[in-house]
């Protein structure tokens, strides 16, 4: 398994930064907050933010995130544009994957089976854009109530009926709790066809109260993180595994600091279960 820092947990940081403390943290990658990808490229050119991070040895996992994919009317053009640049950049600096995000549920009246028809159209269409590039697109559940794909099963699901080699799943431990994901959900699902691990744990509070700022370090809340890694490991999953809090509060920490306790917290439940050394940094 590979370890990966997440540039939203230092959304305050940008990509240099990001790089950098992901490398003296000890991280061997880093899964890249797309945004601060575009405010780099406004004054450095593709070939320095290739240079960045083979300098650093950081491999980028994964670009963070082709957002709000369905439902979008006359402006899903604007989403096909957005996932070609996307795969551009992901190929000019050797990322395999792109974060797919599902939209909100657009009306209370709509079915389950027309959200499925939905998203099986958008997600082969941008297999058709990214298959090319040889990218993988790695669709993402919500937790959230207003997300109109919320559990392994109903985005697993979709990925079966979209059919596609380049076409699988994001497992994000903060969202499989808040969308209230059974663990049969996640034995039922295909190791291989998982592009994505994202290890965060959140406060005690309804559920209905979880939002992106009440994610914590693993162990410091009551998702069952252990569990997950452990069916996770024997369905065969073995891709990277990024650190993914969006906590404000971490955001004014010194980064450094952050990524640190991050990889630390990370790997006392990662290393027993996919072996992972821990290495002293």
């Amino acid at each position: 398994m590979i370890l990966s820092f997440h540039g939203a947990t230092t959304m305050s940081s940008n990509l240099e930064t990001d790089v950098t403390i992901s490398r003296q943290a000890g991280f061997d990658a880093l899964e890249v907050w797309y945004p601060k990808v575009e405010k780099y490229l406004e004054n450095h050119s593709v070939e320095d933010l290739k240079a960045l991070f083979s300098e650093n040895k950081i491999k980028p996992v994964a670009l963070d995130a082709l957002e709000f994919v369905g439902f979008r009317g006359e402006d899903y053009v604007s989403i096909q544009k957005r996932c070609r640049e996307m795969c551009e950049i992901a190929v000019a600096i050797n990322c395999p994957t792109i974060a797919v995000v599902p939209s909100p549920t657009p009306n209370m009246q709509i079915t389950w089976p027309e959200i499925v028809k939905e998203y099986v159209s958008v997600l082969c269409d941008l297999s058709d854009i990214s298959a090319p590039y040889g990218i993988k697109l790695a669709f993402e559940f919500l937790g959230f109530g207003w997300c109109s794909v919320r559990t392994p099963r109903a985005a697993w699901e979709i990925v079966q009926k979209v059919g596609r080699e380049n076409v699988g799943m994001v497992i994000d431990t903060a969202h499989f709790y808040a969308g209230g994901g059974l663990i049969r959900e996640l034995e039922a699902l295909d190791g291989s066809k998982i592009f994505a691990l994202h290890l965060d744990d959140c406060d005690d509070t309804p559920k209905e109260a979880i939002t992106d700022g009440t994610r914590l370090f693993r162990g410091k809340g009551v998702v069952p993180v252990v569990e997950i890694c452990k069916i996770l490991k024997t369905i065969g999953y073995d891709g990277h595994c990024s650190i993914e809090l969006f906590r404000p509060e971490y955001w004014e920490q010194d980064p450094l600091l952050v990524a640190q306790q991050a990889r630390i917290a990370a790997l006392e439940v990662l290393s027993p279960i996919f072996n992972i050394a821990q290495t002293t940094y």
